[in-house]
């Protein structure tokens, strides 16, 4: 059972967790300020506070704060390790699966490299360290060298990702590939670390423990991204069904990253490294809110991380290098650490075809080494293998590559600028994350069949990337006396291009909207819509539209055949798009531009400036007031169109600002489109109840009537501060 702590130990970890949070925070603030990554602070924190500086001036109070005692240090240990999980989890978030299989000969030569030639230095520095007073009680030459190589070849890849994060470089190849290089450089290291952890335990070599290891770790990561994978969207999808919330899917990302970090656990691999997969399988999961990954994020920073940092710093003992002899074999373990890394990337960067300054960077980012080299040398220590003296520079290697690397990295990447392919990429995903629509990953269609929603389906498969997803669903009353032929509906229905990820399924459910509404709950950011057929002759949306209309919180996509009925999406040679300037109006900016450039159509950007006909100005009056008024409202159109057009060409489509003045936007519009002869009208509009109504504005319900092009409205959820 649990064994509660005493109000002693309850006061130090509370003034332990105050001073730890308070000095690395302050500190990293700091060294943002200076334009130095915070992490640094928060590692040099750790010096403050240990006996570097506290215990050396202040012995009484460091004393008592931190006794040294597996009680005393316990808790705050728990919170630094909670810290570094939640760390890794940001960085599986992060982790482009897809672009490392991309970038697989490269991140392949640079793990390797990165690898082999520390190993090796390492083993040879090991091999003339002297005995006195570097080896341990326990240690033999072999095992002494053998642990310094180890020591040499890991990377820290919590220390690694943080930096990268906090540089902006996570999403760029050579994030991608560092953070590859750390996570294979810190497998290797923990099972060579449990290997010869083994060897001195039993005096020989364990090589089954070894491979069973080996095979335990391959098995988790098959089952990770096969049954795991599944387990975890079911798990996310269900919490969303049962929470209306943040909390069921909060607790739900925690569990999964517990359990993952169990099983590494159990498996002889740092916790971590299960928290790690685990971020990779949340951050892949369709069913993930995004709040959620914003609320483990700020946790991290704001409270946990620090403490992993400062605690770090904590076990530093600069007295250990007072003497000249202790200062060269410092000097000496942190030249040859960093060489070896240095080296050992560069050539792998250049085997896997990277450039000169890329092979740079990758060596000053993986020499990071942080608390995975403290761990290392804590085991090592504990064994008998180092002495304290060692121990004590194999910390001091660890808090000065981490230190040394932000500055080095930002230094080493200045000259380094994303080109071909990379530069598309981070161009795209720029222009993605600023997206309204063309950024949804899942989209839902409801349907009953008909041609409207055959040209949404049309419409979602042109709008959305390749890798997006979109789910087809027939909602049918089980209790109503109608035959279903849902199972015909979903075959026939839409013949998807082979390369987009389309799901077709049949929803049972008496109330057609609530069952559409709590499934678009479930992760998905857009809902396409085909209006009913019999809105040509009542002019009237259907019940089911209004109601999805009134309740939705996700934007929909409502589209309406044209009149002549010839034109289907994809036909479309001429779009018009009403520029209004105002936020929601982007998205049909936007949705414009996506189609214009993948449909090679044109697109007419039309801003309407508003004119006065009201009966009570006289001729005189507003012949005196058109000149200053009209230039002004002319200038601010043009200003507005020029803004459209230039973010109609960030989606690589062309546009022609057009300026019309009217006293009915909505006529002008729609002169316009027949002007112009064009083939599809795009509108966006948010919705708001009027009467206990839904009212999309008398504009576009007079467009949805009148236009006879084809029409498409991306229809946005009121806006409940409004209300």
């Amino acid at each position: 059972m649990l064994e509660p702590l005493t109000e002693h130990d309850l006061l130090l970890f509370w003034a332990q967790f105050a001073l730890l949070l308070g000095v690395a925070r302050g500190l990293g603030h700091l060294f943002r300020r200076v334009g130095q990554p915070s992490v640094v602070g928060e590692l040099g924190a750790g010096l403050l506070i240990g006996p570097s500086v506290f215990g050396r001036f202040l012995p009484d109070q460091a004393e008592w704060l931190f006794p040294g005692t597996e009680l005393a240090s316990a808790p705050i240990l728990a919170i630094a390790w909670v810290g570094v999980a939640l760390l890794l989890v940001e960085t599986g978030f992060e982790t482009d699966l897809g672009l490392l299989r991309r970038l697989g000969k490269k991140a392949a030569a640079v793990s390797i490299g990165s690898l082999v030639v520390p190993l090796a230095m390492g083993l040879a520095l090991g091999w003339v360290m002297p005995a006195v007073p570097f080896l341990g009680e326990a240690a033999s030459r072999f095992t002494f060298a053998a642990f310094i190589a180890v020591a040499m070849s890991i990377s820290a890849l919590p220390v690694v990702a943080r930096i990268l994060t906090e540089l902006d470089l996570m999403r760029r190849n050579i994030g991608q590939v560092t953070v590859a290089a750390a996570m294979v450089n810190d497998l290797v290291g923990w099972i060579l670390l449990g290997t010869l952890a083994g060897i001195v335990a039993s005096g020989e070599v364990a090589v089954g423990q070894s491979l069973t290891t080996v095979a335990a770790i391959a098995a988790f990561f098959v089952l990770a991204f096969t049954v795991g994978q599944r387990l975890t969207d079911r798990a996310l999808r269900r919490s969303r069904k049962v929470s209306s919330g943040l909390t069921g899917p909060l607790t739900t990302t925690i569990m999964v990253v517990l359990a993952a970090a169990v099983v590494t656990q159990a498996i002889g691999v740092e916790a971590v490294l299960g928290a790690f997969v685990a971020g990779i399988l949340l951050g892949r999961s369709p069913y993930q809110r995004p709040e959620v990954r914003r609320i483990i994020e700020l946790m991290s920073a704001a409270v946990f991380a620090p403490i992993f940092f400062a605690t770090a710093g904590i076990y530093v003992d600069l007295g250990a290098v007072a003497s000249w002899e202790g200062l060269l074999w410092a000097v000496i373990i942190i030249a040859v650490a960093s060489v070896a890394k240095l080296v050992g990337s560069y050539v792998g960067a250049l085997a896997g075809a990277m450039s000169h300054n890329e092979g740079i960077a990758l060596g000053v980012g993986l020499n990071a080494r942080g608390a995975m080299e403290i761990v290392l040398a804590t085991i090592a220590f504990a064994i008998g293998v180092f002495s304290q003296d060692t121990y004590t520079l194999i910390v001091l290697m660890a808090m000065a590559t981490s230190l040394m690397a932000p500055p080095l990295l930002r230094r080493a990447l200045r000259d380094v600028r994303p080109e071909g392919e990379e530069a598309g990429r981070l161009e795209r995903e720029e222009i993605l994350a600023a997206s309204v629509i063309a950024a949804t990953k899942r989209a839902l269609l409801p349907t009953r069949g008909g041609q409207n929603s055959q040209l949404a389906a049309e419409a979602l498969d042109l709008l959305l990337q390749p890798e997006a997803s979109i789910s087809i669903v027939a909602v049918h009353d089980p209790q109503s006396e109608e035959a279903c032929d849902c199972a015909e509906v979903l075959s026939r229905f839409w013949e998807a291009p082979q390369d987009r990820q389309v799901e077709r399924r049949r929803i049972d459910a008496s109330d057609a909207a609530k069952a559409i509404l709590e499934e678009a709950e479930l992760g998905y950011g857009l809902i396409g819509l085909g209006m009913t057929e019999e809105f040509r002759e009542t002019h009237e949306l259907s019940t089911l539209l209004r109601e999805l209309i009134s309740r939705t919180s996700v934007p929909l996509m409502l589209v309406r055949q044209g009149t002549d009925g010839t034109v289907g999406i994809s036909n479309s040679r001429r779009i018009l798009v009403p520029a209004t300037g105002v936020r929601h109006g982007r998205a049909a900016e936007e949705v414009g531009a996506v189609l214009a450039a993948r449909l090679g159509a044109e697109l007419d950007l039309v801003h309407v400036v508003a004119r006065s006909d009201r009966g009570d100005v006289t001729p005189e009056l507003q012949a005196a007031a058109l000149p200053r008024s009209r230039s002004s409202a002319e200038h601010a159109a043009q200003s507005l169109l020029q803004q459209a057009t230039e973010r109609a060409e960030r989606f690589g489509a062309g546009a022609n600002g057009i300026v019309r003045t009217g006293a009915v936007t909505s006529e002008v519009v729609l002169a316009a489109g027949r002007e112009l002869l064009s083939d599809l009208l795009i509108l966006s509009v948010q919705s708001r109840a009027v009467e206990g109504r839904p009212f999309l504005g008398h504009g576009t319900e007079f467009l949805l009537e009148h236009a006879p092009q084809t029409v498409l409205a991306i229809i946005f959820p009121p806006d409940p501060e409004s209300e």
